[in-house]
């Protein structure tokens, strides 16, 4: 095995990845990983040199992608194309090549630094033009058969082209509606690279415990990484245990598997476990969400109703596929906004590029699409001669009506929703003030995801309740939210609940923790778990009251009958007799009843700005932003509020500021302070968020999610504000100052101080 020292072969062929220490982490025997990345955007790999590498004091093995021997060395979740180390070739700029294993993080970076590649360098592809130009050279040249299939809409064959995945939806005749139509507009808008940038960056630990594989990472859906690794090394699920602790955010870029293999692997060759932590710059390296450019042409009859749209989205994919084509899937779903249109096209593209990967990033594929969208409905209006918000009254899908074709009714009041924005801004069409604008945007994604989830609740002889769930805590409060439903459901003080999430081995199966489904969905199951737990209360009351279960009830912590009251804790000692036992319920949720449809809610976006615009440097500031919740049911009202000032804010990060830049092969600001994210200071010194209950979801109690909804639609509303403020329509995010300065020279200061 040319990756390790001399003196490590032997015992890693004695140990052959059962690990020499057992769970505690802390031992001196936990090694320490660190990656050579790529130099070379778009190469083959002519030669690695380890020697020196090897060479350095507490090196222990330096990996290449030929010393994984018989694993299968793939992941990715739609299509599994995602080397765990380069083979053959590199396809960004940042990919992994070599993983150095020390004894010590310090030791592994030295170690890395000795590492020699050659490469033999190929044409490099930023954007989707260059890639789909005639001869381009194929960045990926073969289908890669395994990934999750159940995504119909995803699926997707490699052609002769660097096409990653191709999505259309058509509905009514689009072109005669165009034809026959007295207003068309159209527009064409590009939406940035973004990192997702939570706090913690990418890491996991990994080890064999007798031929079982144990990992502890940053991973938002850890039973999906549980089958990308049994995959890779041939095992059974119940031999791979994915543990996710307290995440220190997520936003969508930790679905799915990302570093988990490398600590994996090198924790399978050394025998030891294995730590790989990445920095900022190397999380840059390691995911992103699309880029895109969208044309959408639009036709109107004279009173604003829309008669047709036509969107064209192409989106920059990156060198892998991983989450692509389900988020391309997902924005053709909701470009075209929660309008009734009788006639729809869409066609989406995602474009393989020499670029750093993309996946999932908050909102999915829907703040693209929503750009276009609603930027397009706004011009329309002025061209038109309507008020803005009216155009959006006449056209807006009202309750139970579908404006998706075979999908759910809409479960909310749309124009009630846009009402309370337009109230909380002071709408004045006619109120034109010099250097300053407002703007408001609608969205409707659908979320929830599959819905798929199990919940197990267990009552303890002491009165107390654990709450086992494999849905991930990440920031957004579903520990929380999980024991409120539990304590309410059970009729206990919230203090009794423990909620135990996210470790493949003991919390039951979860499928993600993303699209806004945990209090939906997970709360839900959670809600099932506590009734089938009272109900067999309720025959054990029945038992010792000896009565039909029928004339037994449950509630505020107590079993009630004929004969009296027991409390949780007296039922389940006098049936086990003593102060031992455990009564166990199980909530299972699938796709059936309620949720037969799909999707299982619209997760709703309704916001407003009031921007204004500095005379002399061009920047934007948000003085004002109005959000609206449409949540069902408040389960948590304060994570309500957090969740969407959150989002909004992330939105506003994408409208003013955030732009992953490509100089050439080469991203040249991926760190913390080119990057730049929005700060305390950029908070609108306004802020209404306002929470809708209208109890129509199908969640416990009507809860729909929320997390995601407020920032879809916030850079349409930025975009459309800074035109009111200056007079130029803006067709790019972000609205650096730069940006917006050279749209005001299009026109006289004179112009905009009228």
């Amino acid at each position: 095995m040319t990756g390790m020292s001399e003196e490590r072969v032997d015992a890693h062929a004695k140990v052959t990845g059962k690990a020499l220490y057992a769970l505690d982490l802390t031992v001196s025997g936990m090694l320490h990983g660190h990656l050579v990345r790529s130099t070379r955007a778009h190469a083959t790999i002519r030669s690695i040199d380890v020697a020196a590498a090897l060479a350095t004091e507490g090196v222990v093995a330096a990996i290449t992608a030929d010393d994984l021997g018989d694993l299968f060395a793939r992941y990715g979740h739609i299509v599994a194309d995602h080397p765990i180390l380069a083979i053959d070739k590199v396809r960004y700029y940042g990919e992994p090549v070599v993983l150095v294993v020390a004894d010590n993080p310090y030791a592994a970076a030295d170690g890395a630094s000795h590492v020699r590649v050659r490469y033999a360098d190929l044409p490099v592809m930023i954007n989707p033009e260059d890639a789909l130009a005639e001869g381009a050279e194929r960045i990926h040249s073969e289908d890669y058969e395994y990934g999750d299939r159940s995504f119909e809409e995803a699926q997707s064959t490699l052609g002769d082209s660097n096409l990653a995945h191709v999505a259309d939806l058509e509905w009514g005749d689009v072109d005669g509606a165009f034809a026959s139509a007295p207003h068309v507009v159209e527009s064409n808008v590009t939406y940035p690279m973004l990192y997702a940038y939570a706090m913690e960056p990418y890491n996991a630990v990994a080890w064999f415990d007798e031929g079982e594989l144990e990992v502890v990472s940053t991973a938002q859906h850890p039973f999906q990484v549980r089958s990308d690794l049994a995959r890779i090394f041939s095992l059974p699920l119940n031999q791979v245990r994915v543990r996710s602790p307290l995440l220190g955010g997520g936003y969508g870029s930790k679905s799915y598997t990302k570093v988990e293999p490398l600590a994996a692997v090198a924790a399978w060759i050394t025998g030891r476990p294995v730590k790989v932590a990445t920095d900022v710059d190397g999380a840059i390296h390691t995911t992103r969400a699309d880029g895109a450019t969208i044309r959408v042409r639009s036709a109107f009859a004279d009173d604003g109703a829309i008669l047709a749209r036509d969107f064209d989205i192409t989106f920059n994919t990156g060198a892998y596929a991983d989450n692509g084509p389900l988020v391309l899937a997902k924005a053709v779903n909701r470009c075209y906004g929660p309008y009734l249109i009788p006639n729809v096209r869409v066609r989406g593209r995602a474009v393989f590029t020499n670029t750093v990967p993309t996946s999932s990033y908050r909102g999915f594929g829907a703040p693209q699409g929503n750009l276009a969208g609603e930027l397009n409905l706004d011009q329309a209006a002025e061209k038109i001669g309507i008020d803005p918000a009216e155009i959006r009254r006449r056209n807006l899908v009202p309750p139970g009506g579908r404006h998706l074709p075979g999908k759910r009714g809409m479960d909310a009041d749309l124009v009630g929703d846009l009402e309370l924005v337009l109230d909380a801004l002071g709408w004045k069409q006619d109120q034109k003030l010099p250097l300053r604008g407002t703007g408001f945007g609608c969205s409707a994604s659908d979320a929830g995801a599959f819905p798929v989830s199990t919940a197990t609740v267990r009552l303890f002889p002491d009165g107390s309740v654990t709450v086992l769930t494999g849905s991930t805590e990440m920031g957004q409060g579903s520990r929380t939210a999980l024991a409120q439903i539990a304590a309410r459901e059970l009729g206990i003080k919230l203090d009794r609940v423990r909620v135990v999430q996210s470790d493949t081995a003991a919390t039951p199966y979860e499928r993600t923790t993303g699209a806004s489904r945990t209090t939906t969905l997970t709360g839900l199951a959670v809600q099932r778990a506590c009734r089938d737990a009272l109900r067999k209360l309720e025959e054990i009351g029945a038992e010792k009251m000896d009565c039909t279960i029928e004339e037994v009830k449950t509630a505020d912590g107590v079993v009630a009958g004929p004969q009296g009251e027991l409390g949780y804790d007296e039922a389940i000692q006098w049936w086990f007799g003593g102060v031992q036992g455990e009564i166990t319920g199980v909530g299972v949720v699938r796709r059936a009843g309620d949720l037969k449809e799909l999707p299982p809610f619209w997760e709703i976006g309704m916001v407003g700005v009031t921007v204004t615009v500095d005379r002399d440097t061009g920047r934007p500031t948000v003085e004002h932003l109005v959000t609206v919740g449409d949540v069902g049911h408040a389960i948590n009202p304060a994570m309500v509020e957090g969740q969407d000032l959150g989002a909004a804010t992330q939105g506003l990060g994408a409208a003013l500021f955030e732009e992953l830049i490509y100089d050439g092969p080469q991203l040249v600001n991926p760190n913390l302070v080119d990057y730049r994210v929005p700060r305390t200071t950029d908070v609108p010194k306004r802020i209404d968020t306002i929470i809708v209950e209208n109890a129509d979801g199908v969640g416990p109690y009507g809860a729909k999610g929320s997390g995601e909804g407020s920032l879809n639609p916030i850079g349409g509303a930025v975009a459309s504000a800074v035109a009111r403020a200056i007079g130029v329509w803006p067709n790019e995010l972000p609205l650096t100052p730069e940006r917006v300065w050279r749209l005001m020279q299009t026109r006289q200061v004179s112009d905009i101080d009228s």
